[in-house]
């Protein structure tokens, strides 16, 4: 008989014997290697890096010995291990063949450690996955479904767009399984797939929408993660999905309403992963859609309301649940409760939730400031958090919520935090309350009390622009200018060297307005002591010796002390021993200054009353109009603004000279020694005129005798610049000569407009003419940040039509803190000399949204293109 009757195979049965017995043979030849858990037990028990580092080199050589030599029956195990030092930190590329060969394994096990290996180890980058497209096309087609799983998880860890092209059919066949466990694998995958390949979004429609009638919640939450991913990238798809919003309702519904699913509940909350994905698609399709929001304010509202806050699930819900009614066209009712929740977040004792609370607190204020302002004081409270991060964003908050109706109380706490907050807050606090005080103040006097305060509180972390803005202030504010040197004064008394800016800002107002603080009526009822010239003169005395000081305190010191010699009724003799003890100082600037004021107590002592005479006002160009809070004059009556305007309209800023026209820094000299000859470059147009001096322009060139007027040497002039209140300019003789003694204008200065003004961003065209080029117009643009939030990646542009020639320069900075200014110089060829019209475009990003815009300028005025 056959043996093959029997069921007898010889061949087979010896083809088995021989592969049993190779691999028996294989495993006595090659040692067993070491175990994972045995490796990761010898990594721990290294007690330097440098034994770490002599393991991992010893089992990575060995495991490289073993791929050269082709041992499969350890190649899982070994791939295994090396996964583990890939996740160390340490370089596995060798194994990336040897993954390949455990995918096409037929044994499940290897399958898993291969496609985990081919996860970790390889990427889109890498030309060794496409090598296993065809792997993962074929257990695509498994019957096993955790095949099908790892298949699908690999695919849309490392898909590459060509890969994502070869395989989306497979995907979107799969998505249609009757296996659910498939179908959500599939729907993951195809979200990868969209994000890399956006244009094979409309493969996965049909089947996407049929995710929703999902019963099972895993399903469900994936095809509401894949259609999310649609409405963002696609705005037709938005349109499409729009449609599927009261499917969402429901569902989301069925959640809140449902009873006890043990399989579902966390911390007595029906399933939230699944809730908050839905909040977040209806918060995409209701956004400027006055249509789907009205059929989610229901849902939205019972969310609101039914959802448990005791834990940090239902806080999760609440907050995604505020996101979307702030997001889409939403009743006021809605919002108040929306701003209510974060209220009720910002007394919870997690400082997360605190902290998102006040983000978002931060977004929506802009758009119901009524329903923020009801949480005022608990915004405020915030302030005295320990956490830097809540205090930070609950400071941007505070500011934001100051108006002319709270700006008394609002300061207070505000000034309150200034003094005992960290030195990393006291600059941006101290300018935010600058800028507030400037637009909401309800007067003068308290404006400056502000200003005061916060010099005192901020110290040496006081921007420059604090001091400018407060000696502005005073200048103009003729009314309260007894008053507040009178502070200064006292403050000044009691300082201890570590307030810079308030020593600046005291000493010049001072040296200007002295007289009213010795001999003008006290305006303060408890001050019964009258202040004599040896008080000031030994204060003056003590900052001007204290080593604590610094230069530029030290110049406005000795500044205001030659000033005072000219309010004061007797005691010049010991101001002018101070200032010559200046004459053999170390720093050139102070020996300089020394030098020259020395000069007006001995040979120009004619000139020095007149040279140190009161400054007129410094006026700031304030927009008209009765929707500008710049235009706000601080609750002054209109006689009070005449009683100060008619003063001069010299401008801190430099835009505007004394009078109507610019002024340049020799001939400003000329205006305060009286001499107002017809000098065209200075004084173009004068209300009053004022009557010449009894000595003429030749007494400042006296002043500046002994000076060698041919030589090239930069010659020092003791003039006030306005761009600074204190601020040298050295220019040389021949030109300062010139600009005094040469009636031909330098330049043809013209008057300014502002070309665009929104959102808080205001651009001003300065113009002028040069006489050598008479067809070029010079636009200095000045873009000026009148919000609270700082503008980042400003750029302006402009074009004009081809019948001109336009040249930009680089602009000054491409950062616009609040109050501050970006300037960029145009120039204009005009050879046709016709009418100037610019298009211009602004885009910056303020609070995390990028703004652009674009306005034509068509007012430039004919002289500067005629």
């Amino acid at each position: 008989m056959n043996p093959s009757d029997h069921g007898f195979n010889p061949a087979f049965n010896m083809a088995a014997i021989k592969q049993v017995i190779n691999e028996a043979v294989e495993r006595v030849r090659m040692p067993t290697p070491m175990r994972l858990r045995d490796l990761i037990r010898q990594i721990r028990a290294a007690r330097t890096a440098a034994e770490e580092r002599a393991v991992i080199n010893k089992e990575c050589a060995y495991i490289r010995s073993t791929f050269r030599e082709e041992d499969s029956v350890w190649r899982c195990r070994n791939i295994a291990k090396l996964l583990y030092i890939h996740m160390l930190g340490y370089p596995a590329h060798f194994g990336q063949l040897e993954c390949l060969k455990l995918i096409a394994s037929q044994r499940f096990t290897d399958k898993r450690i291969g496609y985990l290996g081919a996860m970790l180890l390889l990427d889109e980058r890498q030309d060794v996955h496409l090598l296993i497209t065809n792997c993962l096309k074929n257990d695509l087609n498994s019957s096993t479904q955790f095949v099908v799983g790892l298949a699908l998880c690999t695919l849309g860890a490392i898909a590459s767009p060509e890969m994502s092209r070869d395989l989306a059919s497979e995907v979107e066949r799969l998505m249609k399984s009757p296996n659910a466990y498939i179908r959500k694998k599939a729907a993951l995958c195809a979200f990868r797939i969209i994000c890399k390949v956006p244009e094979l979004m409309e493969i996965f429609l049909p089947a996407t929408r049929s995710l929703l009638s999902e019963k099972n919640h895993g399903v469900l939450i994936t095809g509401v993660t894949l259609i999310t991913e649609m409405c963002e990238n696609s705005p037709d798809t938005l349109s499409h999905f729009k449609k599927i919003v009261p499917n969402l309702v429901r569902i989301l519904k069925n959640l809140i309403l449902a009873g006890y699913s043990p399989e579902h509940d966390v911390s007595g909350v029906s399933d939230p992963f699944l809730q908050v994905k839905i909040l977040r698609l209806l918060r995409i399709l209701g956004k400027n859609d006055a249509e789907a929001s009205e059929a989610m304010n229901d849902i939205l509202a019972q969310v609101a309301t039914n959802t448990e806050t005791s834990k940090n699930v239902g806080n999760t819900i609440l907050y995604e649940t505020v996101l979307s009614i702030m997001d889409i066209k939403s009743e006021s009712g809605l919002r108040v409760l929306a701003v209510n929740i974060l209220g009720r977040f910002l007394l919870n004792n997690d400082k997360n939730i605190r902290y998102v609370a006040l983000n978002t607190l931060l977004k929506t204020v802009y758009i119901d400031t009524s329903a923020v302002q009801r949480h005022r004081s608990t915004i405020l409270e915030c302030l005295k958090d320990p956490d830097v991060s809540i205090r930070r964003r609950a400071l941007e908050l505070s500011f934001a919520l100051v108006n002319s109706n709270n700006i008394r109380t609002m300061m207070k706490e505000l000034l309150v935090f200034l003094d005992k907050a960290d030195p990393e807050f006291k600059a941006q606090c101290s300018s935010s309350i600058v800028l507030s005080a400037e637009r909401f103040s309800p007067n003068k006097r308290w404006h400056l009390d502000t200003l005061l305060k916060v010099l005192v509180a901020a110290g040496n972390y006081v921007r420059d622009d604090v001091v400018s803005c407060t000696i502005q202030l005073v200048s103009e504010s003729t009314s309260q200018q007894g008053y507040i040197v009178e502070q200064l004064w006292h403050a000044l008394e009691q300082d201890t060297m570590d307030r810079q800016p308030l020593t600046q800002v005291a000493t010049w107002c001072i040296g200007e307005y002295g007289d009213l603080l010795l001999y003008g009526p006290s305006a303060s009822e408890d001050n019964a002591i009258r202040i004599t010239e040896d008080d000031v003169i030994a204060v003056y005395q003590r900052l001007l010796w204290s080593t604590q000081n610094t230069i530029i305190t030290k110049q406005y010191a000795l500044l205001s002390l030659t000033k005072l010699s000219t309010r004061f009724h007797a005691g010049n003799g010991k101001i002018c021993q101070i200032i010559d003890t200046f004459g053999s100082h170390l720093h050139i600037e102070l020996q300089q200054r020394g030098v020259e004021f020395s000069q007006l107590f001995r040979k120009y002592e004619h000139l020095r009353p007149a040279l140190l005479e009161r400054m007129p006002p410094l006026e700031t160009a304030r927009p008209t109009g009765a929707n500008n809070p710049a235009a706000v004059t601080n609750g002054e009556t209109s006689e009070d603004l005449d009683a100060t305007g008619d003063e001069g309209n010299l401008l801190i800023d430099g835009r505007k000279g004394f009078g109507e026209s610019e002024a340049h820094d020799s001939n400003a000299l000329l205006v305060l020694l009286g001499g107002a000859d017809s000098v065209e470059n200075d004084v173009t147009h004068q209300k009053e005129p004022s009557k010449p001096a009894s000595t003429d322009n030749q007494d400042l060139l006296d002043l500046l005798g002994g000076l060698d007027l041919n030589s090239s040497a930069p010659v020092p002039v003791a003039v006030q610049n306005n761009n600074n209140i204190l601020h040298n300019t050295n220019q040389s003789s021949n030109f300062l000569v010139d600009g005094l003694l040469n009636n031909e204008p330098v330049t043809k200065n013209l008057p300014s407009i502002t070309a665009y003004e929104k959102n808080g961003l205001k651009i001003v065209f300065l113009l002028e003419r040069l006489p050598e080029n008479p067809n070029m117009t010079v636009i200095t643009m000045s873009a000026t940040n009148e919000t609270l939030n700082p503008m980042s990646e400003f750029l302006f542009q402009a074009a004009v039509p081809k019948t001109f020639q336009l040249q930009m320069l680089s602009p000054s900075s491409t950062v616009l803190a609040p109050a501050d200014q970006v300037t960029q110089v145009l120039r204009i060829t005009n050879p046709n000399k016709t009418a100037l019209r610019m298009r211009i475009r602004v885009s910056y990003s303020a609070g995390g949204t990028t703004i652009q815009d674009q306005a034509e300028v068509n007012n430039f005025p004919p002289e500067s293109w005629q």
